[in-house]
């Protein structure tokens, strides 16, 4: 489009309006702004939008252990990238078909096209499941997944993107996610945005 854009500038220059408009929203949809982490041991956001749902999960759900969901819905004019609430080693990355329903209902969790990434992340000395799930949308249907089994994460760094918008899930055991940080309407930013900690006793216990 920017090409396209210069082109029509030297030729015609009223028909160079729409190609820039179009070069400039790409821009604005693929735009990486760095992210570094205040509390790197903490849980953060795996993707910037508006928390829709926050749930429990049970032990057997695809998680393995008891815990919280939390559901992302990204925009249009968020940023798209999707990035490891925590440090880990990439155990499992599943990519499931189903349908496009609209991502901000839950049922779109439990029915839309998705991949999940399982990580197996250490904290205290023990290790613990983190599963982000990326869910395809009503009009987002491009999932993009970065990464290989084996890998290791740091702790904001990059794993993907759903392109054009969507939902992003993080799935975390009660170990680490006994203290919610945020709720329902609050907007968030991928690895920066605290979503939940350990529990306070077991936050000291393994300060000390």
């Amino acid at each position: 489009f920017g090409a396209l854009a210069v082109v029509a500038a030297l030729t015609f220059p009223p028909a160079a309006v729409l190609p820039a408009a179009a070069w400039a929203c790409v821009m604005v949809f693929f735009r990486d702004p760095p992210r570094r982490p205040d509390e790197p041991d903490a849980l953060l956001s795996p993707a910037d939008g508006k928390v829709v749902e926050v749930s429990p999960v049970a032990a057997d759900s695809m998680l393995g252990v008891e815990g919280v969901r939390i559901g992302i819905f990204m925009s249009l004019l968020d940023v798209h990238v999707n990035r490891s609430p925590l440090a880990g080693t990439v155990e499992r990355v599943t990519h499931s078909p189903g349908g496009h329903l609209d991502a901000r209902s839950g049922a779109a969790s439990e029915r839309n096209e998705s991949t999940a990434i399982l990580l197996r992340c250490r904290w205290a000395g023990r290790s613990y499941p983190v599963l982000v799930r990326q869910i395809a949308g009503l009009i987002a249907r491009r999932i993009v997944t970065d990464l290989r089994v084996g890998q290791q994460l740091a702790a904001a760094e990059r794993i993907g993107m759903v392109k054009f918008g969507s939902r992003v899930e993080l799935w975390a055991p009660t170990e680490l996610a006994g203290e919610l940080t945020v709720s329902v309407g609050q907007k968030v930013r991928a690895g920066r945005s605290v979503l939940a900690r350990p529990p306070a006793g077991d936050r000291q216990e393994a300060a000390t």
